[in-house]
Order: C-alpha cells, then structure tokens, then sequence
C-alpha cells in the first residue's frame, strides 16, 4: 500500500473523471477545474472513473510526475460523487478508501418496521 504519511495534502476529486487522462490530462484538471498548481511537491490527487474499480492518483515529485493507477479484481471504491469539487482528505481516510471503505463515514437512521402481533 501507499505511504500515505509521505504527502503534505491528499485531495479526492469528487465525481467523475476521465481516466483515459494521462499525465498531462490529470495535471491540467488539477489546474484548470480546481484552480490549483500541480507542481507542488508532495500534494497527491486522487481521480475515479464512472466504474468506481479503478483509481488513478498524480503526484508531483519535484523532477517530474508520478502517475499511479489501482484496480480492484472485486469490489468497488467508495468514491464521493456529490459534486464536482475538490476534497482534502486526511491519511486515515486515504487508508479507508483503498481498503473499501466510504472516506465520509456517517450514521444512517435506522427505523423499525410495523409488527403488528
């Protein structure tokens, strides 16, 4: 897995992206759509297509690009797709995303259904 501790930020790009994007693609996304300098050292930005399996994330390593690609064999990530912004995500989410878990977790009311006896 990713060491998460080496990044000073992680970002997840909610919704969808393109990833037939490649390098150059992802860093004028990062650019253009968030407003944001893609040659920072050590900020990792994470995207997902429409099939939630696979990721990619992009890294500036200051003498170029790093470009990482996962795909899951079974199952899918537990992407947010409630807008098209920019999400920091702290490294304990990072974690809970690659292993399957939502990053936003939250407590859903549970009702009883109606017994009648």
């Amino acid at each position: 897995m990713l060491q998460s501790s080496r990044f000073k930020r992680i970002y997840i790009a909610c919704g969808y992206t393109d990833l037939r994007y490649g390098i150059d693609g992802l860093a004028a996304t990062v650019q253009e759509r968030f407003d944001l300098n893609p040659f920072e050292t050590d900020i990792l930005f994470l995207f997902c297509g429409r099939r939630n399996d696979r990721i990619k994330a992009l890294v500036w390593e200051g003498d170029g690009f790093l470009l990482l690609y996962k795909r899951l064999e079974d199952g899918k990530f537990k992407w947010p797709r409630k807008t098209e912004d920019l999400e920091e995500i702290s490294e304990e989410q990072f974690r809970w995303l690659l292993t399957g878990l939502d990053v936003n977790p939250g407590i859903r009311k549970v009702v009883p259904p109606n017994w009648v006896l």
